[in-house]
């Protein structure tokens, strides 16, 4: 299992795209825990924001990005403010979905979160109860297939991101 560290340096060393799936309705990173105070206050964001440097230091680059999100409408503080961080996001380059199981049940997507790296690395990712990220395990050559058609199958369900964040209240 990788931790924080090792697992970040993977997208370093991807050559063409990451996906991931996302699945909880809070994460409890503590690296943003001041940013999401200062979104539930209704404070100014700072211009990151507005353009997120992690997404573009790897679309610069010519690499794709993209992650499809599962989650449930009320959505959570923690979703609003994700969702809004993901304004940045997609100016940055990213492709993002979001499959709202409110509105729709597509069948045959795991119930935990994954990043898959140049469609030949799979890696499960481990979080604590509260949403605290434990590790990424990288999934078994074997599995690697149904990974992907995890991912086909959400892509293939998501709403646009865009589409999703223009209907929300």
């Amino acid at each position: 299992m990788l931790g924080s560290e090792a697992f970040g340096r993977l997208f370093e060393t991807f050559e063409r795209t990451a996906f991931r799936l996302e699945t909880l309705a809070v994460y409890d990173v503590s690296e943003e825990r001041e940013e999401f105070e200062r979104f539930l206050a209704g404070a100014e964001m700072g211009p990151d924001w507005d353009d997120n440097p992690w997404v573009r230091s790897m679309t610069d680059q010519g690499k794709q990005v993209s992650r499809v999100h599962v989650l449930r409408s009320p959505l959570t503080d923690y979703l609003r403010y994700e969702l809004a961080a993901y304004l940045g996001n997609t100016k940055a380059g990213e492709s993002i979905g979001i499959i709202d199981l409110a509105e729709q049940a597509p069948t045959g997507l795991p119930d935990h979160d994954f990043w898959l790296f140049d469609n030949q690395e799979a890696y499960r990712m481990h979080y604590t109860v509260e949403g605290t990220f434990v590790g990424g395990e990288r999934v078994p050559a074997r599995d690697l297939v149904q990974y992907q058609t995890y991912r086909d199958r959400a892509l293939a369900a998501a709403v646009p991101f865009a589409d999703y964040w223009e209907r929300r209240p």
